[in-house]
């Protein structure tokens, strides 16, 4: 696979998982399950991962669970990502050789990341000092007071610096470990790894921790259902909340109250987000135009394109598909691998 613009650190795909006594099994599962299971589809050059543990002791994981790790402190320090999964709690002293591992490490140009209580470490080790960063909502008060100079901010999933990168608790870890592989092999592979684990293919780092109402109430998923998929089905349709509640059969008053009740968010800025989120999509993975791509959802023109994509992403169109778009050699092999078309212009269509 040869280097592209859009890898970040393309020179070196060995990723490191931190073992310690008191492993935190489930956020040590996530980086397995992500970065150590064999990836034909990906070619020759998937990451190469290894367990390192800097305690000189036995190990015991959450579980009752005995952990021996696979690799050395060579090969952490020869490593391009290494991942802090959890910790053994937030009271919980963190080594010196493990602080000190972790700086020399990252000096030497190694991307830090962590999950939940692993924010801890990387601020014992003075990595987080004037970044912002994220860790589960239940530590975010204590690591404040502890390092008050880290920029702490509880409302996210998970946060990526470039060279250090946290998230908040465990399934947000499987986020922040999926945008990776999004920013080191592109969109398409991305997606191959997120459906293996049936889970969504992105999620946004700065989506809240927190959900409203995790399960919707059955009668008003049931009663909403069709004006979802009718809406999805037609981004491109200039929508209303007049129109959108006369395809539901209810007064606008009742249909904006159950609708913001399913989805957590008023009508006209879910559409707004689903327009934006599928034109992300179109951008990884179709070479259509900026003009195609805001009419087909709905966002009218480039300009408004643009602006609205911006607003939403912190970063431009063009910027978004120069770093995340599928490159052609993944979406070939992956083709070929799964027997589908690897291109996505049948969504283009007037």
């Amino acid at each position: 696979m040869p280097k592209t613009e859009n890898a970040r650190f393309p020179a070196n795909r060995r990723v490191v998982s931190l073992v310690y006594d008191g492993l935190c099994t489930f956020e040590f599962g996530i980086t397995a399950e992500i970065f150590g299971l064999a990836r034909p589809e990906a070619g020759p050059d998937w990451y190469q991962f290894k367990s390192v543990s800097l305690e000189d002791q036995v190990l015991n994981a959450c579980g009752g669970l005995t952990v021996a790790a696979t690799g050395t402190e060579t090969d952490l320090h020869q490593a391009g990502t290494i991942i802090v999964p959890g910790w053994r709690g937030p009271d919980e002293p963190v080594p010196d050789q493990i602080c000190n591992a972790l700086v020399r490490a990252h000096e030497g140009g190694a991307r830090i990341v962590s999950i939940c209580g692993g924010a801890y470490v990387l601020a014992a080790a003075g990595l987080l000092n004037g970044r912002r960063a994220t860790t589960h909502w239940r530590f975010a008060e204590g690591l404040v007071q502890r390092y008050p100079a880290i920029k702490i901010d509880a409302n996210c999933l998970y946060i990526d610096e470039g060279d250090i990168l946290t998230s908040a608790g465990s399934s947000a870890g499987i986020d922040l470990c999926l945008h990776i592989v999004r920013s080191d092999f592109g969109t398409e592979l991305a997606n191959t790894v997120a459906r293996r684990l049936v889970m969504y293919s992105h999620r946004q780092g700065g989506q809240s921790q927190f959900i409203e109402r995790p399960v919707p109430l059955r009668r008003e998923a049931d009663r909403l259902s069709s004006i979802l998929d009718h809406i999805l089905a037609n981004l491109h349709y200039p929508h209303t909340i007049s129109s959108l509640a006369r395809h539901a059969g209810m007064s606008e008053r009742t249909f904006q109250r159950r609708f913001h009740a399913l989805t957590s968010l008023p009508p006209l800025k879910w559409i707004q987000r689903e327009r934006l989120e599928q034109a992300r999509i179109l951008l990884e993975t179709n070479s259509a135009v900026p003009d195609d791509i805001a009419r087909v959802t709905g966002l009218g023109s480039a300009e408004n394109l643009r602006l609205q994509f911006g607003r939403h992403y912190g970063v431009s169109p063009v910027i978004y598909r120069n770093r995340f778009a599928q490159r052609p050699e993944i979406g070939q092999a992956l083709a070929k691998h799964t027997g589908q078309s690897s291109s996505n212009t049948d969504f283009l269509v007037d």
